[in-house]
């Protein structure tokens, strides 16, 4: 693919909010609109509820591909949250490539910043939860549309809109679809090699890299 770029379609930040019971979230994100800051957490004005499994270094911003909600509309007809950008909790969402085209590794232009993808977004129970039906959680496990995470190696601003141009791709093997079938998906037991591969690559986001690792036994 020549000069790979997604195009965003919405940044979006949420603050935690009461979820289920005594657990809150912030995954009901909304649109920002205007320039919005980039910082080394990620997007400003954006927040987590669980700073164990959410945000950190490896986990600063959540893009999903808007390009998957046609496909979800089939398989959810009528669900109000694919009328708008947010239905995962994404900060970015985005068009032009997907999971499958895109790499560990991969860096690209975020506005005036420069992000790096560090792994896959493990779907959990909050999924489910959101969307009011027991199956979402699975069928992305099931199809590896699971959306990625990015490191930020340049703080900057950006605006929904812009392109977001691939600037290095030192790993074309391992797109975040296929991470994702090799850790989450299953495919682990099938190619033990790559994933003993994924337990010693420093760019993987170091959650990712200890799950190879006990994978790889």
């Amino acid at each position: 693919m020549a000069n790979p770029f997604m195009t965003i379609q919405a940044l979006l930040v949420g603050k935690p909010m009461p979820f289920r019971g005594n657990d809150h979230s912030a995954i009901a994100k909304h649109p920002v609109e205007g320039p919005v800051a980039v910082t080394w957490l990620g997007l400003a004005g954006d927040g987590v509820a669980d700073p164990v499994h959410h945000g950190g270094w490896d986990k600063a911003i959540h893009l999903y591909p808007h390009d998957h909600y046609d496909w979800w509309r089939t398989v959810k007809p009528g669900h109000p949250l694919f009328d708008a950008p947010g239905a995962f909790g994404e900060n970015i969402a985005s068009r032009g490539l997907t999971d499958e085209d895109i790499c560990l590794g991969d860096r690209f232009t975020l506005g005036s910043a420069i992000v790096e993808v560090s792994h896959g977004r493990q779907p959990c129970w909050k999924l489910d939860h959101r969307f009011g039906a027991p199956d979402i959680m699975s069928t992305i496990v099931r199809t590896a549309r699971s959306g990625l995470y990015f490191r930020v190696v340049r703080e900057g601003e950006v605006e929904a809109g812009m392109r977001m141009d691939l600037l290095e791709r030192p790993l074309p093997d391992w797109s975040i679809a296929r991470l994702f079938r090799l850790l989450i998906g299953g495919d682990h037991r099938n190619d033990r090699q790559a994933v003993r591969a994924l337990a010693d690559m420093p760019v993987l986001a170091e959650d990712w890299r200890g799950r190879a690792r006990r994978l790889a036994g």
